[in-house]
C-alpha cells in the first residue's frame, strides 16, 4: 500500500489536521483503492484520525497515502492553528488562583 515508505513525501499530517478532497476528482488509474476511498471520505473536511478510523488503517499508513494525494494535488490540508504559549504573568495569576482555593 505504501511501497515500504513510513513517512509521507509531502505534508506533516497532525492527527487533527483537516483533509478535504478537491472535486471533481479527475479519472486516475494510478490511485490505490485506499486512496480512492480517502477521496470519497474527505469530500467534507475530516481529520487524519477520522480518516484512519473510517478506513480501519494505521495512522502512519494513512499519512503516507495522504502525502501522495497531496503531492498529486487531489487534496487540501488545513493544519491546526499554532497557539502562542501563555504569558508568564497569566501563568502566575493562575497559580495564585489555584493556591487561593
Amino acid at each position: 500500500m505504501t511501497r515500504g515508505r513510513t513517512q509521507p513525501i509531502r505534508g506533516q499530517f497532525d492527527l487533527i489536521s483537516l483533509v478535504v478532497s478537491r472535486w471533481p476528482v479527475p479519472e486516475r488509474s494510478d490511485l490505490t483503492p485506499e486512496q480512492s476511498e480517502i477521496l470519497v471520505w474527505s469530500r467534507r473536511p475530516l481529520s487524519v484520525a477520522e480518516i484512519a478510523a473510517a478506513l480501519d488503517l494505521p495512522v502512519g499508513t494513512v499519512r503516507v497515502l495522504l502525502g501522495d494525494l497531496l503531492d498529486a494535488g487531489l487534496i487540501e490540508t488545513h493544519e491546526p492553528p499554532v497557539l502562542d504559549a501563555p504569558s508568564e504573568d497569566l501563568l502566575e495569576a493562575v497559580l495564585a488562583g489555584l493556591r487561593a482555593l
